[in-house]
């Protein structure tokens, strides 16, 4: 294949380099509570729904399985999350009482820097891109199924 055949923009590239950016900015904001945004978004879910089997943790957060007990054992070590035997052979996580904390400590600085990308976004623009990225992410499932 010749070079100048190859699309200009490679949508996977694209996102990483935007995913990056990003999650270095929130990491930034959550850093004085000693946490990620991944962390966040962990224990975010797990309050959401507790006791949260983690095949459905994994799933809402677009992981397998491994990625997220990988992700979970810090959180565990820190003891923010406890996970305990589910229904069957599952697994399921529940927020700790220092867990509860961290978060609700935490959610302040992630609601104020969440604000001003909104802010800088534009609302149509905000707008725009949570539809288009909740496609885009429908297409290249359907897309990746089909190879």
């Amino acid at each position: 294949m010749h070079q100048e055949s190859l699309p200009a923009v490679c949508a996977c590239t694209m996102l990483r380099k935007a995913a990056r950016t990003v999650g270095r900015v929130y990491d930034e904001a959550l850093a004085s509570h000693g946490m990620t945004t991944a962390q966040f978004a962990i224990l975010r879910h797990v309050a959401r729904e507790e006791p949260l089997a983690l095949s459905r943790l994994a799933e809402q957060l677009q992981m397998d399985r491994s990625s997220l007990y990988r992700a979970l054992a810090p959180i565990e070590k820190r003891g923010w999350v406890v996970v305990k035997p589910g229904a069957g052979r599952s697994k399921c996580a529940t927020l700790s009482e220092t867990g509860r904390a961290a978060l609700h400590a935490a959610e302040p600085d992630w609601a104020a820097l969440q604000q001003r990308v909104e802010d800088e976004a534009g609302s149509a623009l905000w707008s725009v891109m949570k539809a288009g990225l909740k496609s885009l992410t429908q297409s290249v499932e359907r897309a990746g199924a089909q190879a």
